[in-house]
């Protein structure tokens, strides 16, 4: 019996690379993330409605109004979130720094054990020794 190297004993094609999925398989994922994130804004109005008929209660109503308000904006960050880099991903700023400053100043400078610091470089001389 002959096998062929691109199926396993099950006659399934084998994988042979790691790759990320694609773009349109990503964005697939993105919209049901999203759309299962908003599918919870039309309960909570008619929950704010049911609890309003029921305990006439507005107070209750705006709470539960209130909470879906956020929903939206939860939905829209989750579902723009790229997956997590993989180890292998080069970096693309590798020697920026980690952090930035709030507000920069410059480092103080640095003095050397038994050096005089001057004002000026060659301050010892006299106006007289300048030639012209």
């Amino acid at each position: 019996m002959e096998r062929d190297l691109g199926f396993d004993d099950e006659g399934r094609p084998v994988l042979i690379t790691r790759a990320a999925l694609s773009h349109e398989e990503q964005h697939r994922k993105r919209v049901r993330k999203y759309l299962k994130l908003m599918v919870w804004r039309i309960p909570a109005f008619l929950a704010a409605a049911i609890a309003y008929s029921i305990w006439q209660n507005g107070l209750l109503s705006l709470a539960i109004l209130a909470l879906s308000i956020p929903l939206p904006w939860i939905a829209v960050l989750i579902a723009n979130d790229r997956p997590p880099r993989r180890a292998e991903e080069p970096r693309r700023f590798p020697d920026a720094p980690q952090r930035t400053a709030l507000f920069p100043r410059a480092d103080p400078p640095a003095l050397e054990a038994g050096l005089a610091p001057t004002s000026q470089p060659n301050a010892e001389r006299t106006h007289e020794e300048h030639p012209r």
